[in-house]
């Protein structure tokens, strides 16, 4: 396990029966008042062989959001987010997905990059890859090519990576 990650590990909160009894909680905001941390996870997210070739990250929501513009400045591209139904004010695609405690729907702005960019997709955490597969879905819907997920952790005991048919990457994986 590499320094990043036990840092990583120690810092993350766990909460129990949280969003419903049963669940333990993977809570990263203490991992946000930390900028060395958030900095360096920045980084590790930054460093894929796929760098050079990103036209946009595509951050889900919500904490997406928290790693998503970071990144993209960190790579010189361009930042959209995928938010959940009635959030955008322009004109938006959409896409339904079942997720670990129901189902939802994703959108993003029709023109929130142009057709054929190369989409890098982060999103925190991947658990059973219903989110993750719905927004992969939605970028190849409005044109664009997805070549990467990232993730800050995975529970790799959900197998949602199975349900993603790009690269993923996780920093910690649980």
């Amino acid at each position: 396990m590499s320094d990043l990650q036990k840092r990583v590990r120690s810092t993350i909160r766990d909460v129990a029966d949280f969003p419903k009894p049963g669940v333990l909680f993977k809570d990263i905001t203490p991992i946000l008042a930390d900028f060395t941390l958030m900095s360096d996870i920045i980084d590790w997210m930054a460093d894929t062989p796929l760098a050079d070739s990103v036209d946009v990250v595509v951050g889900m929501e919500s904490r997406g959001f928290f790693f998503g513009p970071g990144l993209a400045m960190k790579l010189g591209c361009a930042f959209a987010p995928a938010r959940k139904k009635g959030k955008l004010p322009h004109a938006t695609e959409s896409m339904d997905y079942t997720l670990e405690y129901g189902s939802s729907t994703l959108e993003m702005h029709v023109d929130a990059f142009p057709k054929g960019a190369r989409v890098l997709v982060v999103d925190d955490l991947l658990a059973t890859g219903g989110t993750a597969r719905a927004t992969l879905d939605l970028i190849r819907k409005l044109g664009g090519d997805p070549i990467e997920a990232c993730f800050l952790l995975e529970l790799g005991f959900l197998n949602g990576r199975e349900k993603l048919d790009v690269p993923v990457r996780s920093l910690t994986l649980y």
